[in-house]
C-alpha cells in the first residue's frame, strides 16, 4: 500500500465550484498531493441531459486516471447525480461524492426537518437529494428549486453584485418555510453572502465540502493509503482558458499552490 498512498488525490467538477472542495481537502488534508480538473469549457452541466452529462462525467474520471490518482472526490452534484455510484464506483478506485455528504450533514443539522435544496435543473430533476435526505429523516418535508443561473454567474466572477442579487431575489423569495438550505452545487458557496442576505438567519446554508473531506480522510485511512503528512502539492487543470481560470481560483483561494494547465478531456474518452 505505500506506493498506492504516495499516489496523488483526483477531483473533478464542472468549473470553479470544486475548488471548495479543494480546499477543505487541504485543510485536513495537508500533506496529500492533489490535482484538480475544472470542465470550465463544458460548463455547466446542470442544464444537460443525462446522457451528456454521463458522457462529461467519464471523460472527467479518466483524465484524472491518466494521472495515476488513487482516489477520486467528484466535486459535481450534477456528475454524482445524473451518474449514480455504481457507474462512479466502475473505474477501480475508490469514489467520494458530495451528495451523499450534504444529505447526511443536512439531515443532521435540521430542527424542523424542513429541507429545501437548490441546485442545477439536473440535479434537481434526478430527485437523488429529496430520496438521500429522507431515507435519513423520516419527517423531512423536502422543497428543491433549481437555479440555472448560479453556475455561470460563478464562472464569470460575479458572486456579489446587483444582478447577481436579483437572480437570487428571483429563484429564492417563494422557497418556503425552511430552516435548511443544501447548496447543492459546489458552485454555490461563492455565492452564500448574496444566498443568505435573501433568506435571512433563521435558514441554515449546508456546504457540504467540509463533510465530503472528512469522507475522504477517514476512507483513505480506512484503506490504509493516507498520504505525507505534510507538503502536499497541487496541480490544476481546465478546459477553458487557464489565465481566466487562474485569475478567478486566486480571487477565492489566494495565490494557488500549483500551475494552471489547459487540457481537451474528450481525448481520453478512448482511454482505460
Amino acid at each position: 500500500m505505500k506506493k498506492t498512498a504516495s499516489k496523488p488525490i483526483g477531483i473533478f467538477d464542472s468549473g470553479l465550484g470544486g475548488l471548495t472542495v479543494l480546499q477543505e481537502i487541504r485543510k485536513l488534508l495537508p500533506g496529500e498531493d492533489l490535482i484538480y480538473f475544472g470542465d470550465s469549457g463544458r460548463a455547466p452541466y446542470g442544464t444537460k441531459s443525462t446522457e451528456t452529462v454521463r458522457k462529461c462525467t467519464e471523460s472527467d474520471i479518466k483524465l484524472l486516471l491518466s494521472k495515476d490518482v488513487k482516489a477520486i472526490v467528484a466535486a459535481c452534484n450534477t456528475a454524482a447525480a445524473c451518474s449514480g455510484r455504481e457507474f462512479l464506483e466502475s473505474f477501480g478506485v475508490p469514489v467520494v461524492d458530495v451528495i451523499r455528504a450534504g444529505s447526511e450533514e443536512a439531515a443532521r443539522v435540521s430542527k424542523t426537518g424542513r429541507i429545501g435544496v437548490i441546485g442545477t435543473p439536473a440535479t434537481i430533476k434526478s430527485g437523488i437529494y429529496e430520496r438521500s435526505i429522507k431515507a435519513l429523516r423520516s419527517d423531512c418535508v423536502f422543497t428543491g428549486r433549481a437555479c440555472p443561473l448560479f453556475v455561470p454567474l460563478v464562472e464569470e466572477g460575479w458572486w456579489d453584485n446587483e444582478i447577481t442579487a436579483a437572480v437570487c431575489h428571483k429563484y429564492l423569495s417563494g422557497i418556503g418555510d425552511i430552516d435548511t438550505l443544501v447548496l447543492g452545487c459546489t458552485h454555490y458557496p461563492y455565492l452564500e453572502k448574496v444566498i443568505a442576505r435573501e433568506l435571512g438567519e433563521g435558514v441554515t446554508l449546508v456546504n457540504s465540502a467540509k463533510a465530503v473531506a472528512a469522507q475522504l480522510k477517514n476512507l483513505l485511512e480506512d484503506s490504509g493509503i493516507s498520504g505525507k503528512k505534510r507538503g502536499g502539492k497541487a496541480a490544476y487543470y481546465t478546459s477553458d482558458s487557464a489565465e481566466k481560470f487562474a485569475g478567478l481560483a486566486e480571487m477565492f483561494l489566494g495565490k494557488l499552490d500549483g500551475p494552471v494547465l489547459r487540457v481537451d478531456p474528450e481525448d481520453f474518452m478512448g482511454k482505460q
